[in-house]
Protein backbone atom coordinates (compact mmCIF):
# COMPACT_ATOMS: atom_id res chain seq x y z
CA UNK A 1 0.00 0.00 0.00
CA UNK A 2 0.83 3.65 -0.29
CA UNK A 3 0.22 6.13 2.15
CA UNK A 4 -0.24 5.30 6.19
CA UNK A 5 -3.97 6.02 5.55
CA UNK A 6 -4.36 3.44 3.05
CA UNK A 7 -2.78 0.89 5.29
CA UNK A 8 -4.67 1.67 8.08
CA UNK A 9 -7.86 0.93 6.29
CA UNK A 10 -6.65 -2.10 5.20
CA UNK A 11 -5.76 -4.33 8.16
CA UNK A 12 -7.01 -7.41 9.01
CA UNK A 13 -8.78 -7.80 11.81
CA UNK A 14 -9.57 -10.74 13.71
CA UNK A 15 -12.39 -12.06 11.23
CA UNK A 16 -10.85 -11.53 8.21
CA UNK A 17 -7.85 -12.91 9.80
CA UNK A 18 -9.90 -16.34 10.43
CA UNK A 19 -11.65 -16.45 7.22
CA UNK A 20 -8.24 -16.54 5.76
CA UNK A 21 -7.16 -18.96 8.18
CA UNK A 22 -10.42 -21.05 7.07
CA UNK A 23 -10.48 -20.44 3.34
CA UNK A 24 -6.89 -21.80 3.14
CA UNK A 25 -7.82 -25.10 4.97
CA UNK A 26 -11.35 -26.41 4.14
CA UNK A 27 -10.93 -25.12 0.16
CA UNK A 28 -7.81 -28.56 0.60
CA UNK A 29 -9.18 -30.64 2.91
CA UNK A 30 -12.58 -32.19 2.41
CA UNK A 31 -13.22 -31.40 -1.22
CA UNK A 32 -9.62 -32.56 -3.11
CA UNK A 33 -8.60 -34.66 0.15
CA UNK A 34 -11.70 -36.53 1.34
CA UNK A 35 -11.41 -39.66 -1.10
CA UNK A 36 -7.56 -39.77 -1.47
CA UNK A 37 -7.67 -40.16 2.65
CA UNK A 38 -10.89 -42.91 2.43
CA UNK A 39 -8.55 -44.57 -0.12
CA UNK A 40 -5.46 -44.77 2.49
CA UNK A 41 -7.00 -45.23 5.51
CA UNK A 42 -10.70 -46.38 4.94
CA UNK A 43 -12.72 -46.78 8.15
CA UNK A 44 -10.27 -45.06 9.96
CA UNK A 45 -10.40 -41.91 8.07
CA UNK A 46 -12.05 -39.84 10.71
CA UNK A 47 -8.69 -40.45 12.80
CA UNK A 48 -6.67 -39.49 10.27
CA UNK A 49 -8.36 -35.73 10.17
CA UNK A 50 -7.83 -35.83 14.01
CA UNK A 51 -4.61 -36.69 14.37
CA UNK A 52 -3.28 -34.57 11.28
CA UNK A 53 -5.59 -31.88 13.15
CA UNK A 54 -3.95 -32.04 16.63
CA UNK A 55 -0.66 -31.51 14.88
CA UNK A 56 -1.71 -28.51 13.15
CA UNK A 57 -2.79 -27.03 16.55
CA UNK A 58 -0.08 -28.08 17.79
CA UNK A 59 1.66 -26.17 15.54
CA UNK A 60 -0.13 -23.35 14.60
CA UNK A 61 0.18 -22.06 18.86
CA UNK A 62 3.68 -22.84 17.68
CA UNK A 63 4.18 -20.53 15.02
CA UNK A 64 2.19 -18.03 16.86
CA UNK A 65 4.71 -17.78 19.40
CA UNK A 66 7.40 -17.54 17.35
CA UNK A 67 5.68 -14.88 15.31
CA UNK A 68 4.90 -12.63 18.75
CA UNK A 69 8.75 -13.04 19.78
CA UNK A 70 10.65 -12.26 17.03
CA UNK A 71 7.76 -9.52 16.23
CA UNK A 72 8.10 -9.85 12.50
CA UNK A 73 5.93 -11.68 9.70
CA UNK A 74 7.19 -14.59 7.22
CA UNK A 75 6.97 -17.59 8.80
CA UNK A 76 9.44 -20.46 8.99
CA UNK A 77 11.99 -18.08 6.82
CA UNK A 78 11.75 -14.95 9.10
CA UNK A 79 12.59 -17.57 12.19
CA UNK A 80 15.13 -19.14 10.55
CA UNK A 81 16.70 -15.98 9.16
CA UNK A 82 16.46 -14.32 12.99
CA UNK A 83 18.57 -17.31 14.24
CA UNK A 84 21.29 -16.65 11.81
CA UNK A 85 20.45 -19.71 9.54
CA UNK A 86 20.64 -17.82 6.23
CA UNK A 87 21.49 -20.46 4.05
CA UNK A 88 18.86 -22.80 5.93
CA UNK A 89 15.89 -20.05 5.48
CA UNK A 90 16.41 -19.60 1.58
CA UNK A 91 16.39 -23.20 0.84
CA UNK A 92 13.05 -23.94 3.07
CA UNK A 93 11.63 -21.14 1.68
CA UNK A 94 11.85 -22.91 -2.05
CA UNK A 95 10.19 -25.66 -0.57
CA UNK A 96 7.43 -23.52 1.03
CA UNK A 97 7.00 -21.80 -2.62
CA UNK A 98 7.08 -25.06 -4.46
CA UNK A 99 4.33 -26.65 -1.40
CA UNK A 100 2.11 -23.42 -2.00
CA UNK A 101 1.85 -23.96 -5.33
CA UNK A 102 1.46 -27.29 -5.55
CA UNK A 103 -1.88 -26.38 -2.91
CA UNK A 104 -2.66 -23.81 -5.47
CA UNK A 105 -2.80 -27.01 -8.06
CA UNK A 106 -5.00 -29.32 -6.19
CA UNK A 107 -7.46 -26.15 -5.48
CA UNK A 108 -7.61 -25.61 -9.07
CA UNK A 109 -7.63 -28.92 -10.30
CA UNK A 110 -11.14 -29.51 -7.47
CA UNK A 111 -12.43 -26.32 -8.77
CA UNK A 112 -12.36 -27.01 -12.45
CA UNK A 113 -13.55 -30.76 -12.19
CA UNK A 114 -16.18 -29.40 -9.87
CA UNK A 115 -17.78 -27.06 -11.96
CA UNK A 116 -17.54 -29.25 -14.96
CA UNK A 117 -19.68 -31.96 -13.33
CA UNK A 118 -22.59 -29.21 -12.14
CA UNK A 119 -22.72 -28.01 -15.46
CA UNK A 120 -22.50 -31.28 -17.47
CA UNK A 121 -19.39 -30.69 -19.10
CA UNK A 122 -16.14 -32.91 -19.03
CA UNK A 123 -13.01 -33.61 -20.76
CA UNK A 124 -10.59 -30.75 -20.95
CA UNK A 125 -13.28 -28.35 -19.78
CA UNK A 126 -12.56 -29.14 -16.16
CA UNK A 127 -8.55 -28.35 -16.49
CA UNK A 128 -9.67 -24.87 -18.54
CA UNK A 129 -12.06 -23.90 -15.51
CA UNK A 130 -8.78 -24.64 -13.21
CA UNK A 131 -6.75 -22.94 -15.33
CA UNK A 132 -9.10 -19.51 -15.61
CA UNK A 133 -9.75 -19.74 -11.89
CA UNK A 134 -6.20 -18.75 -10.72
CA UNK A 135 -5.97 -16.16 -13.87
CA UNK A 136 -9.22 -14.79 -12.46
CA UNK A 137 -8.29 -14.73 -8.77
CA UNK A 138 -4.24 -13.31 -9.41
CA UNK A 139 -6.30 -10.18 -10.90
CA UNK A 140 -8.47 -10.32 -7.84
CA UNK A 141 -4.97 -10.55 -4.98
CA UNK A 142 -3.74 -7.55 -7.78
CA UNK A 143 -6.47 -5.20 -6.76
CA UNK A 144 -5.62 -5.32 -3.34
CA UNK A 145 -5.92 -6.20 0.50
CA UNK A 146 -9.11 -4.95 1.04
CA UNK A 147 -10.69 -6.65 -1.86
CA UNK A 148 -9.04 -9.95 -0.86
CA UNK A 149 -10.13 -10.35 2.41
CA UNK A 150 -13.84 -9.64 1.61
CA UNK A 151 -13.63 -12.15 -0.53
CA UNK A 152 -12.87 -14.48 1.98
CA UNK A 153 -15.38 -13.57 4.56
CA UNK A 154 -18.11 -14.03 2.24
CA UNK A 155 -17.24 -17.45 1.19
CA UNK A 156 -16.06 -18.98 3.96
CA UNK A 157 -19.54 -18.69 5.81
CA UNK A 158 -20.98 -19.31 2.57
CA UNK A 159 -19.27 -22.86 2.31
CA UNK A 160 -19.60 -23.56 5.71
CA UNK A 161 -23.13 -23.19 6.17
CA UNK A 162 -23.69 -25.90 3.21
CA UNK A 163 -20.71 -28.04 4.68
CA UNK A 164 -22.60 -28.52 7.88
CA UNK A 165 -26.10 -28.48 6.59
CA UNK A 166 -24.53 -31.52 4.16
CA UNK A 167 -23.18 -33.52 7.13
CA UNK A 168 -26.41 -33.08 9.25
CA UNK A 169 -28.10 -35.08 6.17
CA UNK A 170 -25.46 -37.60 6.35
CA UNK A 171 -25.97 -37.77 10.29
CA UNK A 172 -29.47 -37.88 10.67
CA UNK A 173 -30.23 -40.19 7.55
CA UNK A 174 -27.02 -42.40 6.53
CA UNK A 175 -26.25 -45.65 7.64
CA UNK A 176 -23.55 -46.51 10.60
CA UNK A 177 -23.05 -49.73 9.43
CA UNK A 178 -21.18 -47.92 5.63
CA UNK A 179 -18.70 -46.29 8.39
CA UNK A 180 -17.04 -50.25 8.77
CA UNK A 181 -16.40 -50.79 4.82
CA UNK A 182 -13.43 -50.66 3.68
CA UNK A 183 -13.92 -50.09 0.00
CA UNK A 184 -11.23 -49.94 -2.44
CA UNK A 185 -8.93 -48.81 0.10
CA UNK A 186 -5.50 -50.03 0.36
CA UNK A 187 -4.67 -49.22 4.21
CA UNK A 188 -5.47 -50.96 7.44
CA UNK A 189 -5.42 -50.31 11.44
CA UNK A 190 -3.67 -47.78 12.95
CA UNK A 191 -0.56 -47.71 9.87
CA UNK A 192 -3.22 -46.90 7.44
CA UNK A 193 -4.82 -43.87 10.07
CA UNK A 194 -1.19 -42.83 10.32
CA UNK A 195 -0.38 -42.54 6.77
CA UNK A 196 -3.77 -41.11 5.85
CA UNK A 197 -3.27 -38.01 8.09
CA UNK A 198 0.77 -37.79 6.76
CA UNK A 199 -1.27 -37.44 2.97
CA UNK A 200 -3.92 -34.82 4.91
CA UNK A 201 -1.47 -32.64 6.14
CA UNK A 202 -1.53 -29.82 2.92
CA UNK A 203 -5.45 -29.73 4.20
CA UNK A 204 -4.49 -27.38 7.14
CA UNK A 205 -1.20 -25.59 6.05
CA UNK A 206 -3.93 -22.70 5.79
CA UNK A 207 -3.32 -21.09 8.58
CA UNK A 208 0.25 -20.39 8.59
CA UNK A 209 -0.30 -18.63 5.80
CA UNK A 210 -1.52 -15.82 8.70
CA UNK A 211 2.07 -15.21 9.24
CA UNK A 212 3.16 -13.65 6.41
CA UNK A 213 0.31 -11.26 7.04
CA UNK A 214 1.64 -10.50 10.28
CA UNK A 215 2.44 -6.82 9.20
CA UNK A 216 -1.54 -6.84 7.84
CA UNK A 217 -3.21 -7.15 10.75
CA UNK A 218 -4.44 -5.13 13.54
CA UNK A 219 -2.63 -6.18 16.79
CA UNK A 220 -1.13 -8.65 15.40
CA UNK A 221 0.26 -10.59 18.71
CA UNK A 222 -2.97 -10.79 19.72
CA UNK A 223 -4.87 -11.35 16.13
CA UNK A 224 -2.33 -14.12 15.03
CA UNK A 225 -2.57 -16.28 17.68
CA UNK A 226 -6.50 -16.37 18.47
CA UNK A 227 -7.02 -16.56 14.55
CA UNK A 228 -5.26 -19.54 13.93
CA UNK A 229 -6.64 -21.37 17.43
CA UNK A 230 -9.99 -20.70 15.91
CA UNK A 231 -9.82 -21.44 12.58
CA UNK A 232 -8.00 -24.83 13.22
CA UNK A 233 -10.48 -25.89 15.65
CA UNK A 234 -13.31 -25.39 13.09
CA UNK A 235 -12.51 -26.82 10.58
CA UNK A 236 -10.79 -30.22 12.79
CA UNK A 237 -14.99 -30.13 13.70
CA UNK A 238 -16.11 -29.58 10.29
CA UNK A 239 -13.35 -32.24 8.56
CA UNK A 240 -14.53 -34.86 11.30
CA UNK A 241 -18.43 -34.43 10.88
CA UNK A 242 -18.42 -34.34 6.81
CA UNK A 243 -15.96 -37.33 6.35
CA UNK A 244 -18.32 -39.05 9.35
CA UNK A 245 -21.81 -37.78 7.64
CA UNK A 246 -20.47 -38.66 3.62
CA UNK A 247 -19.50 -42.01 4.45
CA UNK A 248 -22.78 -42.78 6.15
CA UNK A 249 -24.41 -41.31 3.29
CA UNK A 250 -22.64 -42.84 0.71
CA UNK A 251 -20.08 -45.55 1.54
CA UNK A 252 -16.44 -45.39 0.79
CA UNK A 253 -16.69 -46.72 -2.12
CA UNK A 254 -18.36 -44.61 -4.23
CA UNK A 255 -16.68 -41.94 -2.78
CA UNK A 256 -13.23 -43.11 -3.58
CA UNK A 257 -14.17 -44.47 -6.76
CA UNK A 258 -15.34 -40.89 -7.35
CA UNK A 259 -12.77 -38.69 -5.18
CA UNK A 260 -12.22 -35.94 -7.80
CA UNK A 261 -15.69 -34.73 -7.42
CA UNK A 262 -16.66 -37.00 -4.14
CA UNK A 263 -19.26 -34.25 -2.07
CA UNK A 264 -21.20 -33.93 -5.34
CA UNK A 265 -22.32 -37.35 -4.45
CA UNK A 266 -22.93 -36.96 -1.05
CA UNK A 267 -25.29 -33.59 -2.05
CA UNK A 268 -26.79 -35.77 -4.85
CA UNK A 269 -27.56 -38.20 -2.80
CA UNK A 270 -28.77 -35.99 -0.09
CA UNK A 271 -31.29 -33.48 -1.49
CA UNK A 272 -30.88 -35.02 -5.34
CA UNK A 273 -29.66 -32.60 -7.95
CA UNK A 274 -30.19 -29.70 -5.86
CA UNK A 275 -27.77 -31.14 -3.65
CA UNK A 276 -25.67 -31.60 -6.53
CA UNK A 277 -25.43 -28.54 -7.11
CA UNK A 278 -25.02 -27.12 -4.09
CA UNK A 279 -22.19 -29.14 -3.45
CA UNK A 280 -20.67 -27.92 -6.70
CA UNK A 281 -21.50 -24.20 -5.17
CA UNK A 282 -19.73 -24.90 -1.71
CA UNK A 283 -16.93 -26.54 -4.37
CA UNK A 284 -16.60 -23.67 -6.11
CA UNK A 285 -16.75 -21.47 -3.01
CA UNK A 286 -14.74 -23.29 -0.71
CA UNK A 287 -11.60 -23.82 -3.49
CA UNK A 288 -11.50 -20.39 -5.18
CA UNK A 289 -11.49 -18.92 -1.36
CA UNK A 290 -8.90 -21.39 -0.86
CA UNK A 291 -6.67 -20.11 -4.17
CA UNK A 292 -7.33 -16.23 -3.12
CA UNK A 293 -6.17 -16.86 0.53
CA UNK A 294 -2.78 -18.89 -0.34
CA UNK A 295 -1.72 -16.19 -3.44
CA UNK A 296 -2.88 -13.53 -1.21
CA UNK A 297 -0.03 -14.61 1.54
CA UNK A 298 2.50 -16.35 -0.39
CA UNK A 299 3.35 -13.63 -2.76
CA UNK A 300 3.80 -11.41 0.54
CA UNK A 301 6.10 -14.87 1.42
CA UNK A 302 7.88 -14.62 -2.17
CA UNK A 303 8.49 -10.84 -1.78
CA UNK A 304 10.11 -10.93 1.71
CA UNK A 305 12.66 -13.65 0.49
CA UNK A 306 13.41 -12.05 -2.32
CA UNK A 307 14.32 -8.45 -0.38
CA UNK A 308 16.48 -10.92 1.74
CA UNK A 309 18.42 -11.80 -1.71
CA UNK A 310 17.31 -14.87 -1.54
CA UNK A 311 14.59 -14.87 -4.67
CA UNK A 312 15.52 -12.84 -7.91
CA UNK A 313 14.57 -9.31 -7.89
CA UNK A 314 11.49 -9.63 -10.00
CA UNK A 315 9.35 -11.22 -7.20
CA UNK A 316 10.07 -8.50 -5.30
CA UNK A 317 8.60 -5.61 -7.85
CA UNK A 318 4.63 -4.22 -6.61
CA UNK A 319 2.32 -2.36 -8.55
CA UNK A 320 0.57 0.88 -7.60
CA UNK A 321 -1.52 -0.65 -5.15
CA UNK A 322 1.77 -1.86 -3.71
CA UNK A 323 0.88 -5.60 -4.36
CA UNK A 324 4.29 -7.79 -5.21
CA UNK A 325 3.24 -8.12 -9.28
CA UNK A 326 6.03 -10.62 -9.49
CA UNK A 327 5.54 -12.96 -7.42
CA UNK A 328 1.47 -13.28 -7.33
CA UNK A 329 1.94 -13.44 -11.37
CA UNK A 330 4.52 -16.33 -11.13
CA UNK A 331 2.62 -18.12 -8.37
CA UNK A 332 -0.26 -17.90 -10.50
CA UNK A 333 1.43 -19.34 -13.39
CA UNK A 334 2.86 -22.16 -11.69
CA UNK A 335 -0.41 -23.20 -9.78
CA UNK A 336 -2.65 -23.11 -13.46
CA UNK A 337 0.19 -25.26 -15.08
CA UNK A 338 -0.30 -27.70 -12.62
CA UNK A 339 -4.13 -27.58 -12.25
CA UNK A 340 -3.51 -28.21 -16.16
CA UNK A 341 -1.36 -30.79 -16.08
CA UNK A 342 -1.58 -32.69 -12.68
CA UNK A 343 -3.37 -35.43 -10.94
CA UNK A 344 -4.88 -35.38 -7.37
CA UNK A 345 -3.27 -37.91 -5.33
CA UNK A 346 0.40 -37.08 -6.31
CA UNK A 347 -0.11 -33.05 -6.02
CA UNK A 348 -1.96 -34.31 -2.24
CA UNK A 349 1.11 -36.07 -1.18
CA UNK A 350 3.59 -33.99 -2.43
CA UNK A 351 3.07 -30.96 -1.12
CA UNK A 352 1.56 -32.03 2.16
CA UNK A 353 5.64 -33.47 2.82
CA UNK A 354 6.64 -29.73 2.25
CA UNK A 355 4.42 -28.89 4.64
CA UNK A 356 5.63 -31.90 6.97
CA UNK A 357 8.63 -30.80 6.82
CA UNK A 358 8.00 -27.40 7.20
CA UNK A 359 5.69 -27.99 10.48
CA UNK A 360 9.13 -30.21 11.98
CA UNK A 361 11.57 -27.45 11.87
CA UNK A 362 8.93 -24.67 12.99
CA UNK A 363 7.63 -27.00 16.44
CA UNK A 364 11.83 -27.47 16.59
CA UNK A 365 12.63 -24.05 16.48
CA UNK A 366 9.99 -23.53 18.89
CA UNK A 367 11.62 -25.94 21.43
CA UNK A 368 14.66 -24.20 21.06
CA UNK A 369 13.86 -20.74 21.36
CA UNK A 370 10.99 -20.25 23.80
CA UNK A 371 11.82 -21.64 27.01
CA UNK A 372 7.95 -21.65 28.33
CA UNK A 373 6.06 -24.39 27.30
CA UNK A 374 8.86 -26.39 25.82
CA UNK A 375 7.33 -29.68 25.60
CA UNK A 376 4.55 -28.46 22.71
CA UNK A 377 7.53 -27.45 20.26
CA UNK A 378 9.19 -31.23 20.72
CA UNK A 379 5.64 -32.71 20.68
CA UNK A 380 5.19 -31.19 17.39
CA UNK A 381 8.26 -31.76 15.72
CA UNK A 382 8.05 -35.62 16.97
CA UNK A 383 4.52 -35.73 15.77
CA UNK A 384 5.09 -33.70 11.99
CA UNK A 385 8.83 -35.26 11.87
CA UNK A 386 7.36 -39.00 12.15
CA UNK A 387 4.48 -38.10 9.65
CA UNK A 388 6.55 -37.18 6.89
CA UNK A 389 8.75 -40.39 7.44
CA UNK A 390 5.56 -42.17 7.05
CA UNK A 391 4.52 -40.21 3.47
CA UNK A 392 8.73 -40.51 2.77
CA UNK A 393 7.60 -44.53 2.88
CA UNK A 394 4.63 -44.39 1.59
CA UNK A 395 6.24 -42.46 -1.85
CA UNK A 396 8.79 -44.70 -2.02
CA UNK A 397 6.54 -47.34 -2.37
CA UNK A 398 4.27 -45.92 -4.65
CA UNK A 399 5.43 -42.48 -6.31
CA UNK A 400 9.78 -42.45 -6.26
CA UNK A 401 9.82 -39.33 -8.58
CA UNK A 402 8.02 -37.01 -6.48
CA UNK A 403 10.81 -37.73 -3.70
CA UNK A 404 13.02 -37.17 -6.06
CA UNK A 405 12.00 -33.79 -7.26
CA UNK A 406 11.46 -32.87 -3.71
CA UNK A 407 15.51 -33.89 -2.94
CA UNK A 408 16.17 -31.91 -6.28
CA UNK A 409 14.75 -28.62 -5.09
CA UNK A 410 16.47 -28.74 -1.34
CA UNK A 411 19.80 -29.53 -3.31
CA UNK A 412 18.76 -26.50 -6.21
CA UNK A 413 17.79 -24.03 -3.19
CA UNK A 414 21.77 -24.50 -1.75
CA UNK A 415 23.56 -24.41 -5.51
CA UNK A 416 22.05 -21.28 -6.90
CA UNK A 417 22.16 -19.60 -3.63
CA UNK A 418 25.28 -17.99 -4.37
CA UNK A 419 23.94 -16.84 -7.86
CA UNK A 420 21.04 -15.28 -6.83
CA UNK A 421 22.47 -13.45 -4.29
CA UNK A 422 25.35 -12.13 -6.34
CA UNK A 423 22.91 -11.02 -8.64
CA UNK A 424 20.62 -9.08 -6.32
CA UNK A 425 23.76 -7.24 -5.54
CA UNK A 426 24.01 -5.89 -9.50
Amino acid sequence: MTGSEGKTTSKLGLGAAWAMAVGGMVGGGIFSALGVVLEIAGPWAPLSFLLAGIVALITAINYARLARTFGEGGGAFTFLREIKRDASAGALSWVLLVGYTLTIGVYAFTFGHYLAHTLGLGGVTSRVAGVAVVAALVGVNLLGVGHAAWFEIVSVWGKLVILIGLAAIGLVRGSTERLFEAGGSSGSGYFGAIAGAAVVFMAYEGFQLLAYDYEDMRDPDRTLMHAVVLAVGVVIVVYLVMTVGSVMLVGAPQIIDQKEISLAVVGQRALGTSGMVLAGVAAVLSTGSAINATIFATARLAKLVADDGELPGVFAKENARGMPVGSILAIGAGGATLAAVGSLTRLVEAASLAFLVTFAIVNALSALEIKRRRWLGWTGCVLAGGAAIVLSVRLVQEAWWVLAVFGAIVVAAFALRPLVRRSNRN
